[in-house]
């Protein structure tokens, strides 16, 4: 049944053309009409081919976009251990007052960016389920991309931090462990951007999505023993 659905969907132009050519020939049209008509029937085939493939192309790519959307949230917010806020929580502990109180700012708008991911996502879900996510393609790539903006500046701002003082080696890896995972996430959200370009005439550009800097392990801890000094060589002791 899906063999014959596919021929039917891709293979209906060349079979038209061919009972057409028949048909002409058994009753004998005139050569310039049966080439009318068969020319007609050939550019009406190639446009509808054309016009099927943009649809299906579309269609991939928004679905590409459901899944890095969720992927997005699943990752990178609510109480995953890779979430930026996970790492800038680590900060309350400080003893500075400024760092303190960011991070417990940077604590009460994670609650309200988590429950902006999660309607995100249960409307992109919703959607899917009734067929209306491609309708309203443009509206979730640009949430999306204002997610992911918002997130960048997180991120940022806790590089901005990490430059300004010392941190633990532990929690610079698990930064570093976040950028690396998050730019694999940026590449593909690039490459899902340009081709909703190509196919959905989208205006969002791949290089607004920007990729996230790694910090240096080394010399960054304050956690870190102190080198102890060598000792000195034993005195040799005077036989005379």
């Amino acid at each position: 049944m899906y063999i014959l659905s596919t021929i039917l969907g891709w293979g209906w132009c060349p079979i038209l053309i061919a009972v057409l050519a028949v048909f002409g020939h058994y009753y004998e049209w005139p050569l310039w009409l049966l080439a009318v008509v068969l020319a007609g029937t050939l550019l009406i085939g190639l446009v509808v081919t054309i016009t099927t493939a943009r649809e299906r192309a579309v269609e991939r790519a928004s679905m590409r976009l459901k899944q890095l959307s969720g992927y997005f949230n699943r990752r990178f917010t609510g109480d995953s251990a890779l979430s930026i806020f996970a790492i800038i929580r680590s900060l309350l502990t400080s003893d500075n007052a400024r760092v303190w109180g960011w991070a417990r700012e940077t604590e009460v708008a994670q609650r309200i960016f988590n429950t902006w991911c999660d309607s995100f996502s249960d409307r992109v879900e919703s959607d899917i389920r009734t067929r209306r996510f491609i309708l309203y393609l443009r509206t979730y790539q640009s949430e999306l991309w204002l997610i992911n903006s918002h997130y960048y500046e997180f991120m940022e701002q806790f590089c901005e931090v990490a430059q300004a003082m010392p941190l633990p080696v532990e929690l610079i890896d698990q930064y570093n462990r976040l950028v690396e995972e998050y730019n694999a996430f940026i590449q593909n959200f690039r490459d899902n951007i340009a081709e909703l370009r190509r196919v959905a005439r989208t205006e969002i550009e791949p290089p607004s999505v920007k990729f996230a800097k790694a910090l240096p392990a080394a010399g960054r801890t304050p956690l870190e023993e102190e080198p102890k000094p060598a000792m000195p060589p034993p005195k040799k002791k005077r036989l005379f």
